[in-house]
């Protein structure tokens, strides 16, 4: 298949630039892997679509503030430099902007003094830097203080709250974009899910900034993902087989948990414990071996994230999809609505 096949037209006034007050309020189009049919509702009546004995797949990634405003310290000039992956105890690969300022051996500042600073020790092959950090305290906390929440470049208002771009679960740090199909969930709807008899089982997969990155073959057999870290303990991955075994739902909340669990059970033949990196790339032709829901937001088009929507879905019953919530005017990407494949 090609990449312009996942493309569809929308509105720039259809991407939301902020979370609503409610979290449960966004509305939700519920999809029927069979007949295609769709059903209009709100996230927060999510449970009449579930069964006892379901279980529900969450990601506890939490999210850095992981976007450093910073300046080269010889030149003064602006320089932003945004987490990627930690390397070591003050090694991390980063992105960097622009690259001119951050030249191998340039100090880059950050704040208004010097208690957080970096030097850039290597460029890397697609751009990427190797910094060395050199801090005074805790480095989290310091992130705290001069961080910023990497919102994808679309939204362009301000967030006003750091913890509307973290799921009220989130528990592991890590990521540098949330897994935003769990944005919707608050206490109160998880504790009404369990009291109707639906499990939550937790992983950790790291969301990567690669996420946001275009596919830019036109095969899209040939597009190579991103690499990033996950994890499944034995409680959870215990979990999962006795709700398969006892003739329950596996329902992914996010393409994270998704990729998290395809990944394992392809390379280990059945969902068991264990952590690692994965760059799996799931799209339409893939054989599901766990999956049999999925709770996702709406995704850009041509990205790999619809792809692996249109994997589990049909590519047909997801484009269709897309376009009535075109139609009905969903909010979408990040802060937006949300879809439930079933």
């Amino acid at each position: 298949m090609k990449t312009s096949d996942f493309y569809y037209d929308l509105s720039p006034g259809l991407i939301a630039q902020t979370p609503l007050a409610d979290r449960t309020g966004s509305r939700m189009l519920a999809v029927d892997r069979e007949t295609g049919g769709v059903t209009h509702s709100v996230f927060r009546d999510v449970g009449a679509f579930l069964r006892p004995g379901d279980c529900l797949v969450l990601n506890d990634s939490r999210v850095m503030p992981a976007r450093l405003p910073g300046k080269n310290a010889a030149t003064g000039g602006e320089v932003e430099v945004l987490l990627l992956h930690r390397r070591s105890e003050t090694v991390w690969e980063v992105l960097t902007g622009p690259g001119k300022r951050a030249k191998p051996g340039a100090v880059i500042t950050f704040g208004d003094g010097d208690a957080l600073t970096c030097r850039v020790l290597d460029i890397l092959d697609g751009g990427n830097r190797l910094v060395e950090f050199a801090f005074a305290g805790n480095f989290f906390e310091l992130l705290d203080t001069v961080g910023e929440m990497p919102l994808p470049r679309y939204i362009k208002e301000r967030l006003a709250e750091k913890e509307r771009y973290q799921t009220v679960y989130a528990k592991e740090l890590g990521s540098a974009a949330a897994p935003t199909a769990g944005l919707h969930f608050t206490p109160e709807i998880l504790e009404g899910l369990r009291a109707q008899g639906v499990s939550t089982a937790f992983l950790t997969l790291h969301v990567g900034v690669g996420t946001f990155r275009p596919v830019k073959t036109e095969n899209i057999s040939e597009h190579h993902m991103h690499s990033e870290f996950f994890a499944l303990s034995e409680e959870s991955a215990s979990l999962l087989r006795r709700t398969k075994q006892n003739g329950g739902r596996i329902i992914s909340v996010g393409t994270t948990c998704c990729r998290t669990l395809e990944f394992i059970a392809k390379e280990h033949g059945e969902v068991v414990p264990c952590s690692g990196w994965t760059d799996i790339f799931i799209y339409p032709g893939f054989d599901f071996r766990v999956l049999d829901g999925l709770l996702t937001n709406f995704h850009l088009p041509e990205s790999t994230l619809i792809m692996l929507v249109s994997a589990f879905a049909g590519y047909t019953t997801t484009m269709n999809a897309y376009r009535e919530a075109v139609r009905q005017r969903y909010r979408f990407f990040s802060f937006g609505d949300c879809m439930l494949v079933l």
